[in-house]
């Protein structure tokens, strides 16, 4: 099966895109436009999710345009709490692509989609913090969302029919052949994803999927997968690269300072506000430096204030990238967490696209810039409200030396 996936951030599209690099496939996820060699799953990252919604749905439709090739299905990736420009960008590509069949559930992570609103871990969207904190202007119902995007919806209850595979179907053959634009389907069941995606990957309506890492599995899933590649270890120290300023990201990096193997600098948001012209930026750069010269593993992280503006997370990500940026050669691991620290970091280091290897755990890729380049460590992306307390942890001792210590 021939896919194209299209992101707004890039560990949303390394986490979505990973699923097929499990089953063997070769996969890349690249920061521009490319058209892919044959036989090889591309996920692009647009880079969208803070732009403006018209530019967001603009740059989109011209990715699709520029990337797809005869035959190929689309997968757009979504946020599953619905962040970003996503209706927008979904509006832009119903004319090229067809109809819409929406389905940010993603049970095994607790988001589950019921009467067309998402609920985490039992909860409704619009009553969690994350979405008061960036969204509360905005409905959190995704038949609204869409709505004002300018698409007609509909609703597929698809948990009553995981079991009836072919009256589902029908409904999205019908929906298809409709004035219909997006069909939101209700599912709280893996069984659910897994039978959506089994009635739609050999379908002949016109159609493109809408959603999260949850619904990709379960496609990716109708090939066999191989066994996880054994990874070597790591060729030169580890940075793990924390932009995300969530209660999970918090925890993770606890076990990480407890494992005694990690140096940490904390990075105060006045100096990346400022840049080099903070009096403090040479020596914070300089022991970066150092910290790596001397092959240790570094933990590189935003410091918290009072109140942060989420909308300065792209120039956070940037002036964080630069101060790592002359030091990047000497990092045998890089471990990002945050879609737009990852993509800083790469974009900084000249890398363009990497090329999947292994999931680590569920949502966690890890992969190498794409060949030709010189400098090729390890790429691992995570986005910063997914994993337990463990995940970072659990990331890096899959990339260590045996010798490292475990938490006490």
């Amino acid at each position: 099966m021939d896919i194209l996936i299209i992101a707004d951030d890039l560990s949303g599209a390394a986490d979505c895109a990973v699923a097929f690099a499990r089953t063997g496939q070769r996969t890349v996820v690249a920061l521009q436009p490319s058209t892919p060699e044959a036989d090889v799953i591309l996920a692009f990252d647009t880079d969208t999710r803070r732009l403006p919604a018209a530019e967001a749905a603009r740059r989109t439709r011209e990715v699709y345009e520029a990337a797809r090739r005869r035959g190929q299905r689309l997968y757009k990736k979504i946020d599953s709490t619905l962040r970003g420009n996503w209706a927008a960008e979904v509006a832009a590509l119903r004319q090229p692509a067809g109809l819409a069949i929406v389905a940010p559930a993603y049970p095994a992570m607790g988001r589950t989609v019921r009467d067309a609103q998402v609920h985490v871990d039992g909860r409704a969207l619009a009553d969690t913090e994350l979405w008061k904190l960036e969204h509360a202007h905005r409905p959190a119902a995704i038949d609204a969302q869409l709505q004002e995007a300018g698409l007609q919806t509909a609703r597929l209850e698809a948990d009553a029919l995981r079991d009836r595979p072919e009256e589902m179907s029908a409904r999205i053959t019908a929906a298809a052949s409709d004035e219909i634009g997006a069909l939101i389907v209700d599912a709280q069941f893996e069984q659910t994803l897994r039978t959506l995606a089994q009635v739609t990957a050999d379908s002949k309506a016109p159609f493109f999927w809408v959603g999260s890492a949850g619904l990709a599995r379960e496609i990716a899933g109708l090939r066999p997968a191989r066994a996880a590649p054994e990874l070597a270890p790591a060729s030169g120290p580890t940075l793990v690269l924390v932009g995300s300023l969530s209660a999970v990201t918090d925890r993770q990096c606890r076990v990480l300072r407890a494992s005694g193997a990690f140096q940490e600098l904390v990075v105060p948001p006045s100096l990346l506000r400022q840049g080099r012209s903070h009096p403090d930026w040479p020596s914070l750069h300089a022991r970066i430096g150092e910290v790596l010269v001397a092959g240790a593993d570094l933990l590189l992280r935003i410091g918290r204030e009072q109140a942060l503006d989420p909308s300065e997370g792209a120039l956070f990500a940037t002036a964080l990238a630069r101060l790592v940026g002359p030091h990047f050669a000497r990092v045998g691991a890089l471990i990002a967490t945050g879609g737009e620290t990852a993509r800083a970091m790469l974009v900084e280091a000249g890398i363009a696209s990497v090329e999947l290897l292994a999931e680590l755990q569920t949502g966690v890729a890890a992969g190498m810039p794409s060949r030709g380049h010189a400098h090729r460590p390890y790429i691992v992306t995570k986005a910063g409200g997914f994993g337990s307390d463990e995940t970072l942890y659990d990331a890096w001792t899959r990339l260590r030396s045996p010798r490292s210590r475990t938490p006490q």
